[in-house]
């Protein structure tokens, strides 16, 4: 599928009420449960886009639309919310979540992208030159990767408790 912004900001814009519907109001234990050691819970999700919003997507956009690739994005910390979101409720990061997306989505339909800043190149510290629509493709490819992480995560938390159904449940393997 080719890029498409306006179809790119429909996902980007469903991706706060997806994750207020999933885990609103959810005892705590849904919301913190993980994988193991060094995996991450739907909290720490929520912190890592907290996170994005305030420091990756938006910001890295301006950097094309103002310097090009001539200055290189500030490197992002991928693990910055597991000291970040301490001492808040899953229901006030997802309402902080909410909230910047909501601004960034506004900043985004504000610098009024047409084809030719679409194309306008960017250097990534680690991956080299790329494009402000390869960015904004990647800051929707990143939700729906951690939304499926989310519900796999989620889902794990019953492993053994679906009796023999687990062999019918890829989200269990």
């Amino acid at each position: 599928m080719q890029f498409n912004l306006e179809s790119a900001l429909q996902i980007l814009r469903r991706t706060p009420s997806t994750l207020t519907s999933l885990l609103q109001d959810l005892p705590e234990a849904w919301v913190r449960a993980d994988e193991g050691p060094g995996t991450w819970s739907a909290f720490d999700v929520l912190g890592h886009l907290i996170h994005g919003e305030r420091t990756d997507w938006v910001p890295r956009a301006r950097t094309i639309l103002d310097h090009g690739s001539s200055k290189p994005f500030e490197p992002f910390d991928r693990f910055a919310q597991l000291q970040a979101g301490k001492g808040e409720s899953s229901n006030q990061l997802l309402d902080e979540f909410s909230a910047l997306r909501a601004q960034n989505l506004i900043t985004i339909e504000g610098f009024r992208l047409g084809p030719d800043q679409l194309r306008l190149e960017g250097a990534h510290p680690e991956l080299g030159v790329i494009t402000l629509s390869q960015l904004l493709s990647t800051w929707v490819a990143h939700d729906l990767d951690h939304l499926a992480q989310i519900a796999r995560v989620m889902a794990k938390g019953y492993t053994e408790e679906v009796g023999p159904w687990r062999a019918y449940l890829r989200v269990l393997s």
